[in-house]
C-alpha cells in the first residue's frame, strides 16, 4: 500500500505551486505568519517524506520500542503509516498527528482505515500550535516535525516538556528553519543532533 501511496504522490502536480516564483517559496518557506496560506495553496500536493525518510521512520519506532508517537503535519498520511506500522509492531502504542487542510485530513483517514492502522493513529484537525497544545501523553517517545518548516521550533516548545529521556525527533527540510538547528546543535542544548542525508536532522533528547 505504501508504495503505491508513493506512486501516487509522485504523479501529483499542482498549478498553484508552479506559478509561485522560487523566491517567493523560499520566502513562503520560512514565514511564520503565512505558513497557512502556503499550504493552503499546496493543498493538492501529497508532500510526503522520501522513501528513505520513511524507513528510517520506521526503524527509530522500532529500534527505541516506541509506544507514544506525535507528528506535525499529515498530508496524505504516508510518514504517519510508517510510524504506525512499527507500533503495530511494536506491540502497540499510539501516533498522534496533527493536519490543518481538511481536504487532507480526510483523505489520510481513507488511508488510515484501508491499511487497518487505523485504530493506532489519532488525526487533529486544525493548526497544529492548537491542536499540540493540549492532551499530549506524558511521556513521548519520538517526534516527526514534518509541517510548516518556520515552525519547528514552536513545536518543539510544545513538545519538549513530555519528551522522554533519549527521545528522537526527526525534521524534515530544517534547513528552513534555522533557529530550529541553531537550538538543537548547540553546546549544553539537551540535545545530540546531527544531519542526515540531504533534507533531514535528527536529533536525540539527552534529558
Amino acid at each position: 500500500m505504501l508504495e503505491q501511496l508513493f506512486d501516487q504522490a509522485d504523479a501529483v502536480t499542482s498549478p498553484a505551486f508552479s506559478d509561485i516564483s522560487r523566491d517567493e517559496r523560499e520566502r513562503l518557506m520560512r514565514s511564520k505568519t503565512e505558513y497557512l496560506d502556503l499550504y493552503g495553496r499546496l493543498k493538492d500536493l501529497w508532500l510526503p517524506v522520501s522513501r528513505e525518510t520513511g524507513a528510517l521512520l520506521y526503524m527509530l519506532a522500532r529500534g527505541t520500542r516506541a509506544k507514544n508517537i506525535v507528528e506535525f503535519g499529515t498530508s496524505f498520511g504516508i510518514s504517519t503509516l510508517h510510524l504506525a506500522a512499527a507500533l503495530r509492531d511494536n506491540g502497540g502504542g499510539r501516533v498522534i498527528t496533527s493536519e490543518f487542510e481538511p481536504s487532507k485530513v480526510a483523505k489520510a483517514r481513507e488511508h488510515f482505515d484501508a491499511s487497518g492502522l487505523g485504530d493506532l493513529i489519532e488525526i487533529r484537525a486544525g493548526d497544529a500550535l492548537k491542536t499540540l497544545s493540549i492532551d499530549l501523553p506524558p511521556s513521548i517517545d519520538l517526534l516527526l516535525l514534518d509541517g510548516a518548516k518556520s515552525l519547528y521550533s514552536d513545536i518543539l516548545d510544545l513538545i519538549e516538556p513530555h519528551l522522554a529521556p533519549s527521545a528522537m525527533i526527526v525534521a524534515d527540510n530544517a534547513d528552513y528553519c534555522p533557529d530550529y538547528l541553531q537550538r538543537v546543535r548547540a553546546p549544553g542544548s539537551g540535545y545530540l543532533s546531527v544531519p542526515f542525508a540531504d533534507d533531514v536532522e535528527l536529533s536525540m533528547r539527552l534529558r
